[in-house]
């Protein structure tokens, strides 16, 4: 029976590879965003050195975070879906590994170009010509390895999350190049093929998919997978799943224009993206609401499982912060947050509370399976790492909302004559005690990474690769 099993064994090998890499990206992404935002408290952390400065690294950190961290968890988590909803094996193990090496290849990049000051300043999308080609090359092989494996599925049905993490891998390929378009004029600088508000809007076009889509979508794919098989529990509800997908991709592509409120941008392109924003708050909170009620008849579980915990505060963050961005796209309220410290709470309670956390808690559900364990080496340390993270993101963002509504309501004050009440440094000065707060929390969620380093570590040196690679084998009899 074995022989007949073994040509549709999964291919582990990458998935361990990604799995892995998450970690190592995680500590290091978190790490310089807890070093930038001591920098932010203590300036001669900047070292009067032109590639240790905050301008230098606070990009360096968004693409370790997002690209090197969340695309890791998003190609790990993709792979091992994707084989074992299709029961079938990836369909090319050779792409597979080439974009894996690719992936590391364009972050290695990243790392080096960017404290040197090459940079295209789009955010989100820093990286300059020759690796934003490489890039693209590699998720190009993404996709055909990804719907390749769907084409060659064993099952008729292909499960809603593929559909996430399909429409997540298509979308960001045609951000990427479309905002790429650029004219080179050496190896490391080129000048972006649109101009002025054009520009802008494509590059907010981008910057505010690169979170939809990236950052949401595929992450959502992960939810649709891992909350079901960690609760024991099928999805609350199939038909929601469908309608909170095609509402979310078809509303979310036209959210952009809220980050360029009170700006050259058409007034009329600014008043259509704070409508389709306000609408967004429906399909985002359908897929919170879906996830959520996955749970009904499991909650006693979460008492005595963390890596479920991770993923259902992951969900309460989830809708918080999409509870919030529409909320702050309103041009009215965005006249108080924009430019604050508010904006980068927000984006962290995305980024810590959702992201993070639901990456951790795949990783943590995948990692024995990977590695042919029972469980991981600890469940005492995922449960601190728990407590670390979920601390770690309340101060953080709590902090940052005292900080930008103080900015904002510090720089909007003006004298009877009209002049402005306070200068900028006075609000700049409001906002240390804020900074240290921030720091404090980032560096409880970098801390928890270190125990994630050592749990996964030893679950890791205990395996034994060959019970690894039967289960393997043997798991697409059990695959549903």
């Amino acid at each position: 029976m074995s022989t007949a099993i073994s040509p549709t064994a999964y291919n582990y090998k990458v998935v361990r590879q990604f799995a892995i890499m998450t970690v190592v990206w995680g500590i290091l992404g978190m790490g310089l965003g807890v070093f930038i935002a001591s920098q932010l408290v203590w300036p001669e952390l900047n070292f009067d050195l032109p590639w240790t400065t905050f301008g230098r690294l606070r990009p360096l950190h968004t693409n370790l975070v997002i690209f090197a961290f969340g695309g890791c968890a998003l190609f790990a988590t993709s792979y091992y879906v994707v084989q074992r909803t299709c029961q079938t094996r990836l369909i090319s193990d050779g792409l597979a590994a080439f974009t894996f090496w690719g992936w590391q290849a364009v972050i290695v990049g990243a790392i080096v170009t960017l404290p040197m000051g090459f940079t295209t300043t789009k955010e989100y999308a820093e990286l300059e010509w020759p690796l934003a080609i490489l890039l693209a090359i590699v998720w190009v092989t993404y996709g055909l390895v990804f719907f390749g494996t769907i084409v060659k599925r064993k099952t008729k049905h292909i499960y809603v999350g593929n559909w996430f993490y399909g429409a997540f891998i298509v979308v960001t390929a045609m951000l990427h190049i479309v905002n790429h378009a650029s004219l080179p004029v050496s190896f490391f600088k080129s000048y972006s093929a649109y101009s002025g508000a054009t520009d802008a809007m494509i590059q907010w076009w981008y910057g505010h998919n690169a979170v939809g889509f990236f950052l949401t979508t595929g992450f959502l794919g992960m939810m649709y997978y891992f909350v079901p098989k960690q609760a024991e529990r099928p999805i609350y509800s199939y038909r929601l799943s469908i309608v909170h997908f095609w509402a979310l991709i078809t509303l979310y592509i036209w959210a952009g224009p809220h980050h360029l409120h009170y700006t050259a941008l058409p007034d009329w392109a600014q008043s259509l993206g704070m409508a389709m924003s306000i609408i967004l708050l429906a399909p985002s909170w359908g897929g919170m609401i879906n996830g959520m009620m996955t749970l009904s008849g499991a909650w006693h579980k979460l008492r005595t499982d963390p890596i479920l915990r991770f993923l259902v505060v992951s969900l309460a963050f989830y809708g918080m912060s999409t509870f919030e961005g529409p909320m702050m796209a309103i041009k009215t309220v965005n006249s108080l947050s924009h430019y604050t410290d508010w904006t980068i709470g927000h984006v962290h309670a995305g980024a810590l509370g959702w992201v993070a956390m639901i990456s951790i808690g795949a990783i943590y559900h995948m990692i024995p399976k990977l590695f042919g364990r029972a469980q991981m080496h600890s469940t005492g340390l995922i449960n601190a790492h728990f407590w670390l993270a979920t601390i770690g993101t309340v101060l953080y963002i709590a902090s940052m909302w005292v900080n930008g509504i103080t900015q904002g309501l510090m720089w909007r004050a003006i004298n009877d004559d009209g002049t402005l009440t306070y200068s900028f440094v006075e609000a700049l000065q409001a906002s240390h005690p804020g900074f240290i707060v921030r720091a404090l929390g980032g560096a409880f969620f970098a801390s928890g990474m270190l125990f994630m380093a050592y749990n996964v570590y030893r679950t890791v040196r205990a395996s034994d690769p060959a019970e690894a690679e039967a289960a393997a084998k043997i798991a697409v009899v059990g695959a549903h």
